[in-house]
């Protein structure tokens, strides 16, 4: 009887970048399961492209152990590569080649022989929605289709783990969220994927998500589990003048943000007994007529929560 497949597609311990004296990754573990979509979610700077770039072999490591599908990593990155895609924000397309010439072209460099390279073209032309496209040329696509077509490139060889990095940047709210469809259906194909963000609404889409600040792993969980860790923790003050209830807010003890989102404002207490009720004392003391009620936490919180007090650094890349 075979083995079980290891349920785990990437592991990382104690992973570190330096760049002379710039730590661009500071000591990282990561964890990633398979046929899962895992978040890396921290804002421009924080170190994710680098990271990507040492899990899929791409740059060594000055400290820290790798295992990517079972393989070490730099020293097995060769083998690794038949069996991952990569896809960046910039999509890495030929424009004067034509939709159905840049898959052949990806088919060709994968070295896909050519029968099943036509069969497996066909059918990401299908399922990509690109049957009427395939030969116009790429240069003349939207945004939203020149990021399908590079996904479809990027799977052609059916990989068993894809890394995206930052790959809806450049693309409307509609076409991000046919991307993501696409995303869930590779994973619930077996597909892992590892996708970097810096937009919230897209890290709650992922099964797990590690959030990276100034190159250290400062959270790592599900949504629900990030987010359900600061109960009790948020407030939405309903306020008539919400500029001076902000101002007001804003630099009291125990509040770590102060957010507001059209004429309410998100309140994140750092979780102290009393942080409540010296919100609601600070306004009615100022003399401000508002509501203080329980609000749910989002990652947005999360983020500030993890990343508040660390002191400054040089940025990652």
């Amino acid at each position: 009887m075979a083995a079980p497949a290891d349920p785990v597609a990437i592991r990382a311990r104690g992973l570190t970048k330096r760049f002379g004296a710039l730590v661009a990754v500071d000591d990282i573990d990561l964890t990633v399961p398979r046929a899962s979509v895992y978040g890396f979610l921290g804002p421009n700077g924080s170190g994710k492209s680098t990271t990507i770039r040492m899990l899929c072999g791409l740059l060594t490591p000055t400290a820290g152990d790798i295992e990517v599908l079972g393989l070490r990593i730099p020293q097995q990155a060769e083998a690794l590569r038949s069996r991952i895609g990569y896809m960046t924000q910039k999509f890495s397309l030929f424009e004067d080649l034509s939709v159905r010439e840049n898959l052949e072209f990806l088919a060709a460099v994968q070295d896909i022989p050519a029968a099943a390279a036509r069969r497996r073209i066909d059918g990401l032309l299908a399922e990509y929605r690109f049957e009427d496209r395939q030969k116009q040329l790429a240069g003349t696509l939207s945004g939203g289709q020149k990021q399908r077509l590079a996904l479809a490139g990027a799977v052609i060889h059916s990989p068993e783990l894809l890394f995206l990095d930052e790959p809806t940047s450049a693309v409307d709210p509609e076409s991000r969220r046919d991307f993501w469809e696409k995303l869930f259906d590779l994973a619930d194909a077996g597909t892992t994927l590892l996708v970097s963000t810096h937009y919230m609404d897209e890290a709650e889409r992922c099964h797990r998500i590690a959030i990276l600040d100034r190159g250290v792993l400062v959270a790592d969980g599900t949504p629900d589990e990030l987010t359900g860790a600061l109960a009790g923790r948020c407030l939405l003050v309903h306020a008539g003048q919400p500029r001076r209830a902000r101002q007001r807010l804003v630099a009291l003890p125990g509040v770590l943000s102060v957010a507001q989102i059209g004429n309410v404002l998100r309140v994140l207490t750092d979780g102290a007994p009393d942080a409540v009720a010296r919100v609601r004392d600070a306004l009615r003391e100022a003399g401000l007529v508002a509501e203080a009620t329980p609000g749910e936490p989002n990652l947005e919180d999360v983020f500030v929560s993890a990343t508040r007090g660390r002191g400054p650094r040089e940025a990652a890349a």
